[in-house]
């Protein structure tokens, strides 16, 4: 079993649709010993019976922007692990109206919301535990095709995760002198919790599905089998990367086309 041993802390798993579940079964499935956090009560009635199906009772409640939680918590994992070989950062957050309005019409306090808790919640989160982080320690952040490609409707998001995937090179150098790796995923769109903010995500869905070179969309069991492998021995060499698990849709420069009915090019979108 490629995990057998190692212990890890995912954070951010919401419900059993999310990607980190999907990495979380990926890697308990492979004999890792995982403990997850909740953000609030609400969702503790959630994430707790998938970590007792995942065979964890160790959770834990974070709120990445509460600094009572975050100042606590690599205490705990050390109670509870030691030390711990990877860290899952599953966590992204932006005002609804930032995500509705005009990119152009973001407000400072919007802005900052978002940056925040999905780019500075990295950082933060590898300073806390840091000395609960093993020397071969590998860590994994989520990110999406909207940070360096325009993606309609998502706005400050796009933002905050080009700034998210800046932020996974320059940690990979500092925390590379000391054997760590950090890396991240860019996933395609996945119908989760998170995604439902987004909007006319359904065509989103569709337009991936008819453009991918697999003319299919991902599930978060091939996102998890991924992430399995950069949190595993399998990508030591691995580091600074941003991997792309989106069935090929990020290589495409231009959109598909087919023939319509009339025998007139279209555009696949136009055609359905």
């Amino acid at each position: 079993m490629l995990m057998k041993g190692k212990k890890g802390l995912i954070v951010g798993m919401a419900n059993d649709k999310s990607i980190a579940y999907g990495i979380a079964k990926a890697c308990a499935d492979q004999g890792a010993e995982i403990g997850y956090t909740y953000l609030n009560d609400a969702l503790k009635k959630r994430v707790e019976p998938l970590a007792k199906e995942l065979g964890s009772d160790k959770i834990y409640e974070l709120d990445v922007s509460n600094e009572e939680q975050m100042a606590g918590i690599a205490a705990q994992i050390e109670k509870d692990f030691g030390k711990i070989d990877f860290l899952v950062h599953s966590v992204a957050f932006a005002p609804k109206e930032a995500l509705s309005e005009p990119f152009a019409k973001t407000t400072k306090d919007a802005f900052r919301i978002a940056m925040d808790v999905s780019v500075y919640s990295l950082i933060d989160l590898t300073n806390r535990l840091e000395t609960v982080l093993s020397d071969d320690a590998s860590i994994l952040t989520l990110s999406y095709l909207g940070g360096p490609k325009y993606v309609p409707n998502y706005n400050v998001m796009g933002v905050a995760k080009a700034a998210l995937e800046a932020s996974v090179r320059y940690l990979a150098v500092d925390l590379g002198i000391k054997g760590q790796r950090v890396n991240a995923i860019s996933a395609g769109p996945i119908r989760t919790l998170a995604a439902a903010g987004i909007g006319d995500f359904k065509q989103i869905l569709n337009w991936n599905e008819l453009n991918a070179p697999l003319k299919r969309n991902v599930t978060i069991e091939q996102v998890g089998n991924s992430a399995m492998y950069l949190l595993s021995d399998l990508a030591s060499g691995v580091t600074g990367e941003i991997h792309y698990v989106d069935s090929g849709y990020n290589v495409m420069g231009m959109a598909a086309v087919e023939k319509n009915d009339a025998g007139k090019t279209v555009l696949c979108w136009d055609n359905q």
